[in-house]
């Protein structure tokens, strides 16, 4: 009897061990993937860094922002967002915008300098206004943490309205697309489907994911081979915690299914980083009016990169409705 008393003591000793081991590795691994998720780049101040990337996917970009500089016209502005916190732009007038601007979001983990190639197409082609923000924990603005578009959505509210003041046109009605890519098209979408500003008139959305949840889900099985339950649903309440939203939350899946202004949705066929799966989701989600361009034989946020005269006319007759 005595035997069996020592037995089951050990027995339960060992399981409560194991079981302490299995709790504080999930524990680990569940903040290690919300840091390794949401943490910012740590160089993400190196502008100097940011135009090289930007001349080195699109080499012609550098004559023009070298003549915009020199001639003072490239400007950057800071505001202070409600949360207290201090976020960057940069931003350059167009003499023919007539009341007109585009607002460029740029995607995960980069700054607004590396789209400035989308900042030309408006200006240049379509005879924008622009300005280009770098969002909360990106660039040269103030946050820990990323949000993945979800708190950014109210942040790019507040540069519309300081677009709208900087290029207002005492003869021209204000009118604003907001434009993003990948984790910006995110933040477009969920910006969409919130109260905003009137002069906010239509979307771009270009290879942007349908949920935090189903992006991070697919990354977790496409790098480390690992299945959502439970590293998923243990940083999903960490990031509640942490950061006052959770994965499902944020979902520009149902963001744009509240949306009733015009959304151009873009998605490259090889997409394998935002399936493209995820944007058939979204359009049919979308009521009236929207439009698609799945664009052949590009991957994730190329579709400029690989066919920049068929985007621009895309986007251009879309903005002109």
């Amino acid at each position: 009897m005595t035997n069996m008393k020592i037995t089951f003591r050990k027995t339960i000793y060992a399981s409560t061990v194991l079981l302490a081991i299995i709790l504080f590795s999930l524990g680990a691994g569940s903040c290690y993937m919300l840091s390794y998720s949401l943490g910012e780049d740590p160089n993400r101040k190196d502008v100097d860094s940011a135009y090289n990337v930007l001349y080195k996917r699109v080499p012609d970009m550098r004559c023009w922002v070298d003549s915009l500089k020199q001639n003072g016209l490239l400007r950057d502005t800071f505001v202070t967002m409600p949360s207290g916190e201090r976020h960057h732009a940069i931003y350059l007038r167009a003499d023919s915008a007539q009341g007109r601007t585009a607002i460029v979001v740029h995607g995960y983990r980069d700054t607004a300098p590396k789209y400035l190639y989308l900042g030309r197409m408006y200006h240049r082609d379509l005879g924008f206004n622009i300005l280009m923000p770098d969002l909360h924990a990106h660039g040269l603005s103030d946050g820990e943490g990323i949000g993945m578009g979800w708190n950014e959505r109210h942040d790019v509210i507040r540069w519309a309205e300081v677009a709208e003041e900087i290029f207002r046109s005492p003869s021209h009605e204000s009118k604003i697309v907001i434009h993003g890519v990948s984790m910006g098209a995110a933040t477009t979408m969920n910006l969409s489907g919130e109260p905003h500003p009137s002069y906010i008139k239509c979307f771009v959305a270009d290879c942007g994911f349908t949920s935090v949840w189903d992006e991070f889900r697919g990354q977790l099985r496409e790098q480390f081979s690992l299945p959502p339950f439970p590293l998923m649903h243990i940083a999903s309440r960490l990031c509640r915690m942490k950061y006052g939203w959770t994965f499902r939350e944020a979902s520009p899946l149902k963001q744009v299914a509240k949306c009733q202004k015009p959304i151009l949705f873009i998605h490259g066929e090889k997409d394998t980083y935002v399936p493209t799966e995820m944007v058939y989701r979204l359009y049919d989600a979308k009521p009236t009016p929207k439009q698609l361009w799945t664009v052949p034989n590009t991957g994730h946020a190329d579709s400029y990169i690989n066919f920049p005269e068929e985007y621009t006319k895309r986007v251009k007759e879309f903005v002109s409705e």
